[in-house]
């Protein structure tokens, strides 16, 4: 684990800090250096030593300057939704929140773009441009709740990733505060630029260790006028995994298409008191599937050609969702089956991502590592993308971190992934927890060129440091 040899933080720099940012925004009690010590990480908890919530890059620079002068860890952290450890202060140190800077600036519907700060809700982002009937696709299942800078941190996908792409092709130019506490724009507002070294897109999930993102210039794109949505049940997992792959094979491109497994779909059901969607004996999971457009003629006749093809398989009865609210409630089991899950005990999350005709082989073999070593797991996720969430519960052990036993299931998980093409995440980060693991992925060249980078941007190593890789000097 990595270590700064770092005093304390004294009265001094606490003092420093609240001429900075004014003493109703610094917190040193007890309960707040408990709040802000986890995110939606397993169940880990590091108590930072306070916790600063500027409200300018102004402000934040002033206190970078100070932490970089003495040699203080510093944790950005945005809604605490992340899940991979992020914004977890397990330096001590200054955790920096940016909730207060939650203003959407301007939305530009002449050119198409959105200019926000980043404690901005990613759902109050999308609501706010959609009454221009502009659409801002990344969708993560907690848009309710993460903010748009975390987003950008984890370059955040979602269900709509599939169709639309994910965050950092949405991401035109960010306003950055370094560690050195200085303040630049990464590019320009304009949606060709190859003027020099793409730093926009080197910030955009970079998980806050290279610098703190202060403004984000979002490219926005015309509101579609329909969606259309069907339920499809099957009988067996694997060929679940597999109609993914035969559906993009012959020509169609969902705007969603997700997998919930059925262990997944009971737990959240129960969790959120729905009986939305029916569960049979017989049912191994389901597929949501999602089409959009602006002629609703041709995506009725593409939900049709797509039940066509799925006859194929050994399915159930297709549901489709007539109305926004019966849409809604689909869509409320698949945002918060990770929430309930993780109560129930499913407590280790991994954000694991193949070639999507590989999505049968990689939820049989982390079904056959449950059984191997003696955890449960569930499967559910972004299928049309390949990105599946496992989620084990195994009796005793809550967190993978620092657990050799889980460790070594993981590893073996991760071997399967890159053996099939994939990696070890998909839109979570890397982190705190996934750290040990990406040796399984990158050489060491890989990992020299990343210290260098960061060592250009922090050679203090004093921003989110022990994220992502250990910085040996």
């Amino acid at each position: 684990m990595e270590t700064l040899a770092t005093p304390s933080l004294t009265a001094i720099h606490i003092e420093s800090f609240k001429k900075i940012v004014g003493e109703q925004f610094v917190f040193v009690d007890e309960e707040s250096l408990n709040n802000y010590g986890h995110d939606e990480t397993e169940n880990l908890h590091y108590s930072p030593e306070v916790v600063i919530k500027p409200r300018t890059a102004e402000e934040i620079s002033a206190i970078l300057k100070i932490c970089n002068k003495e040699r203080i860890p510093v944790t950005p952290r945005g809604a605490g939704t992340g899940l991979s450890g992020g914004a977890l202060p397990h330096l001590g140190g200054v955790l920096l929140s940016t909730e207060r800077m939650n203003s959407i600036l301007s939305i530009d519907d002449r050119n198409l773009q959105v200019t926000t700060e980043p404690g901005v809700i990613t759902e109050v982002l999308q609501n706010a441009v959609k009454e221009k009937n502009l659409f801002y696709p990344p969708d993560p299942s907690s848009r309710g709740s993460c903010f748009i800078g975390g987003n950008i941190a984890e370059n955040s996908g979602g269900p709509k990733a599939v169709k639309y792409g994910v965050v950092k092709d949405y991401v035109l130019n960010l306003e950055v505060v370094l560690p050195s506490g200085e303040i630049i724009w990464t590019g320009s507002n304009v949606l060709k630029n190859s003027t020099g070294y793409n730093l926009t897109q080197l910030i955009v999930g970079s998980e806050g260790t290279l610098g703190i993102v202060t403004k984000i210039v979002l490219r926005l794109i015309p509101l579609p006028a329909y969606d259309v949505l069907m339920l499809v049940p099957f009988k067996n997992l694997e060929q679940a995994g597999e109609a993914v792959s035969s559906i993009f094979r012959a020509g169609f491109v969902p705007s969603a298409m997700e997998l919930m497994e059925i262990d997944s779909l009971k737990i959240v059901s129960k969790f959120v008191d729905s009986t939305a969607i029916a569960i049979t004996d017989d049912t191994a999971a389901h597929l949501i599937i999602e089409v959009d457009g602006n002629n609703m003629d041709l995506l009725m006749g593409e939900m049709e050609a797509i039940s066509n093809l799925l006859s194929q398989y050994d399915i159930g009865e297709i549901y489709f969702a007539d109305d926004a609210q019966q849409k809604a409630e689909l869509w409320k089991l698949r945002r918060r089956v990770a929430e309930a899950v993780k109560l129930i005990g499913y407590t280790i999350e991994e954000d694991t991502v193949v070639p999507r005709a590989e999505l049968p082989a990689l939820i049989k073999g982390a079904k056959d590592l449950g059984k191997k070593h003696d955890f449960e797991v569930v499967c559910y996720g972004h299928a049309g993308d390949g990105n599946l969430h496992i989620r084990i519960r195994k009796e005793g052990i809550p967190n993978s971190h620092g657990n050799a036993v889980m460790t070594a299931a993981l590893r073996e998980l991760f071997d399967l992934v890159k053996s099939l093409g994939g990696t070890i995440s998909g839109e979570h980060g890397i982190g705190l927890i996934q750290k040990p693991y990406m040796d399984i992925i990158f050489r060491e060249a890989n990992f020299r060129l990343m210290r260098d980078i960061k060592k250009a941007f922090d050679p203090n190593n004093i921003l989110n440091a022990g994220k992502i890789f250990d910085l040996h000097t």
